[in-house]
Protein backbone atom coordinates (compact mmCIF):
# COMPACT_ATOMS: atom_id res chain seq x y z
CA UNK A 1 0.00 0.00 0.00
CA UNK A 2 1.75 3.11 -0.84
CA UNK A 3 -1.57 5.85 1.15
CA UNK A 4 -4.37 6.94 2.00
CA UNK A 5 -6.01 9.51 -0.70
CA UNK A 6 -9.06 11.60 -0.98
CA UNK A 7 -8.64 12.64 2.11
CA UNK A 8 -8.54 9.15 3.74
CA UNK A 9 -11.56 8.03 1.47
CA UNK A 10 -9.45 5.93 -0.58
CA UNK A 11 -5.96 3.63 -0.90
CA UNK A 12 -3.39 3.51 -3.44
CA UNK A 13 -1.44 -0.01 -3.80
CA UNK A 14 1.37 -1.11 -5.84
CA UNK A 15 3.77 -3.40 -6.48
CA UNK A 16 7.59 -2.08 -5.03
CA UNK A 17 9.06 -1.54 -8.16
CA UNK A 18 12.84 -0.60 -9.55
CA UNK A 19 12.15 3.36 -10.53
CA UNK A 20 11.75 6.71 -9.03
CA UNK A 21 8.20 6.23 -6.96
CA UNK A 22 6.49 8.92 -9.54
CA UNK A 23 7.05 6.26 -11.89
CA UNK A 24 5.16 3.28 -10.36
CA UNK A 25 2.09 1.51 -11.78
CA UNK A 26 -0.85 1.61 -8.85
CA UNK A 27 -4.05 0.57 -8.59
CA UNK A 28 -6.60 3.59 -6.51
CA UNK A 29 -9.59 2.58 -5.05
CA UNK A 30 -11.65 6.04 -3.27
CA UNK A 31 -14.65 7.49 -2.36
CA UNK A 32 -14.66 10.35 -5.28
CA UNK A 33 -17.96 12.30 -4.49
CA UNK A 34 -19.86 11.67 -1.50
CA UNK A 35 -23.91 11.37 -1.84
CA UNK A 36 -25.50 14.59 -2.20
CA UNK A 37 -26.49 16.57 1.09
CA UNK A 38 -30.21 18.21 0.86
CA UNK A 39 -31.85 19.02 -2.39
CA UNK A 40 -28.49 18.97 -4.04
CA UNK A 41 -28.26 17.51 -7.68
CA UNK A 42 -26.37 14.27 -8.25
CA UNK A 43 -22.91 15.00 -10.08
CA UNK A 44 -23.64 11.53 -11.97
CA UNK A 45 -21.28 9.05 -13.67
CA UNK A 46 -21.27 11.37 -17.04
CA UNK A 47 -20.47 14.32 -15.07
CA UNK A 48 -17.49 12.55 -13.37
CA UNK A 49 -15.93 11.11 -16.78
CA UNK A 50 -16.04 15.00 -17.53
CA UNK A 51 -14.04 16.46 -14.71
CA UNK A 52 -11.53 13.57 -15.06
CA UNK A 53 -10.91 14.02 -18.58
CA UNK A 54 -10.63 18.46 -17.72
CA UNK A 55 -8.02 17.52 -14.71
CA UNK A 56 -6.30 15.76 -17.19
CA UNK A 57 -6.58 18.95 -19.79
CA UNK A 58 -5.80 20.71 -16.81
CA UNK A 59 -2.80 19.13 -16.11
CA UNK A 60 -1.49 20.23 -19.65
CA UNK A 61 -1.86 16.47 -20.62
CA UNK A 62 -2.59 15.66 -24.55
CA UNK A 63 -4.88 12.35 -23.98
CA UNK A 64 -6.02 10.19 -26.37
CA UNK A 65 -9.64 8.43 -25.41
CA UNK A 66 -8.83 4.75 -26.24
CA UNK A 67 -12.27 3.74 -25.01
CA UNK A 68 -15.07 4.16 -23.16
CA UNK A 69 -18.25 2.42 -22.15
CA UNK A 70 -20.96 1.71 -19.47
CA UNK A 71 -20.77 -1.08 -17.14
CA UNK A 72 -22.40 -2.82 -14.37
CA UNK A 73 -20.11 -3.22 -11.11
CA UNK A 74 -21.82 -5.33 -8.35
CA UNK A 75 -24.92 -4.55 -9.68
CA UNK A 76 -25.07 -0.63 -10.05
CA UNK A 77 -24.14 1.61 -13.18
CA UNK A 78 -19.96 2.20 -13.68
CA UNK A 79 -18.92 3.61 -16.83
CA UNK A 80 -15.16 2.84 -17.64
CA UNK A 81 -13.01 5.62 -19.67
CA UNK A 82 -9.48 3.93 -20.45
CA UNK A 83 -7.05 7.05 -21.70
CA UNK A 84 -3.28 6.94 -22.92
CA UNK A 85 -1.32 10.70 -22.74
CA UNK A 86 2.31 11.46 -22.14
CA UNK A 87 2.97 13.43 -19.03
CA UNK A 88 4.94 16.24 -19.59
CA UNK A 89 6.74 16.84 -16.38
CA UNK A 90 8.43 13.43 -16.00
CA UNK A 91 8.36 12.36 -19.95
CA UNK A 92 6.67 9.03 -18.98
CA UNK A 93 3.59 7.28 -21.07
CA UNK A 94 0.75 6.03 -19.24
CA UNK A 95 -2.13 4.55 -19.64
CA UNK A 96 -5.64 5.02 -17.20
CA UNK A 97 -8.21 2.76 -16.68
CA UNK A 98 -10.68 4.31 -15.06
CA UNK A 99 -14.01 2.90 -13.97
CA UNK A 100 -16.69 5.01 -12.08
CA UNK A 101 -19.61 3.16 -9.93
CA UNK A 102 -22.57 5.03 -8.79
CA UNK A 103 -23.07 3.59 -5.29
CA UNK A 104 -26.77 3.09 -3.85
CA UNK A 105 -26.60 6.59 -2.56
CA UNK A 106 -25.93 8.80 -5.73
CA UNK A 107 -22.46 8.35 -4.22
CA UNK A 108 -19.40 7.94 -6.84
CA UNK A 109 -16.49 5.54 -6.33
CA UNK A 110 -13.75 5.26 -8.74
CA UNK A 111 -11.09 2.17 -9.26
CA UNK A 112 -8.33 3.64 -11.14
CA UNK A 113 -5.22 1.55 -12.71
CA UNK A 114 -2.96 3.69 -13.71
CA UNK A 115 0.30 1.90 -15.45
CA UNK A 116 2.81 2.04 -18.39
CA UNK A 117 1.65 0.56 -22.18
CA UNK A 118 4.14 -1.87 -21.13
CA UNK A 119 2.67 -3.37 -17.89
CA UNK A 120 -0.70 -3.08 -18.96
CA UNK A 121 -1.46 -6.67 -20.24
CA UNK A 122 0.13 -7.79 -16.88
CA UNK A 123 -1.81 -5.20 -14.74
CA UNK A 124 -4.69 -5.29 -16.64
CA UNK A 125 -6.30 -9.01 -14.95
CA UNK A 126 -5.58 -7.69 -11.27
CA UNK A 127 -7.52 -4.60 -11.68
CA UNK A 128 -10.03 -6.46 -13.54
CA UNK A 129 -10.38 -8.54 -10.41
CA UNK A 130 -10.82 -5.71 -7.77
CA UNK A 131 -13.80 -4.81 -9.72
CA UNK A 132 -15.19 -8.47 -10.05
CA UNK A 133 -14.79 -8.68 -6.25
CA UNK A 134 -15.86 -5.17 -5.91
CA UNK A 135 -19.22 -5.17 -3.26
CA UNK A 136 -20.64 -1.47 -2.81
CA UNK A 137 -22.53 -0.88 0.89
CA UNK A 138 -26.07 -0.93 0.85
CA UNK A 139 -28.44 2.19 0.63
CA UNK A 140 -28.50 3.99 4.43
CA UNK A 141 -32.30 2.96 6.15
CA UNK A 142 -34.44 6.04 5.48
CA UNK A 143 -34.84 6.52 9.12
CA UNK A 144 -31.66 6.35 10.00
CA UNK A 145 -31.99 3.59 13.27
CA UNK A 146 -29.95 1.08 12.39
CA UNK A 147 -26.45 1.23 11.93
CA UNK A 148 -24.48 2.45 8.93
CA UNK A 149 -23.41 -0.42 6.20
CA UNK A 150 -19.55 -1.58 6.71
CA UNK A 151 -18.25 -1.34 2.57
CA UNK A 152 -16.43 -4.58 2.08
CA UNK A 153 -12.73 -4.24 0.64
CA UNK A 154 -11.57 -5.43 -2.29
CA UNK A 155 -7.70 -6.84 -2.84
CA UNK A 156 -6.78 -8.36 -6.29
CA UNK A 157 -6.93 -12.20 -6.04
CA UNK A 158 -3.06 -12.24 -6.31
CA UNK A 159 0.14 -9.58 -5.52
CA UNK A 160 1.65 -8.72 -8.77
CA UNK A 161 5.26 -9.25 -9.10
Amino acid sequence: MLGEVFDGSGVVVAPRQKQDRALWDAITVALVVPPPAGDEEPLGLNGVIEQASSGLRQGGQDFQTLQRQERIVDHKPAQMLKVGYHENANAHDWIEEMVFIEGPDNEIYSVVLKCSPQSLARLEPMFDGVLAAWILPAAEPAGGDSEPPVKQSSTPPSKPH
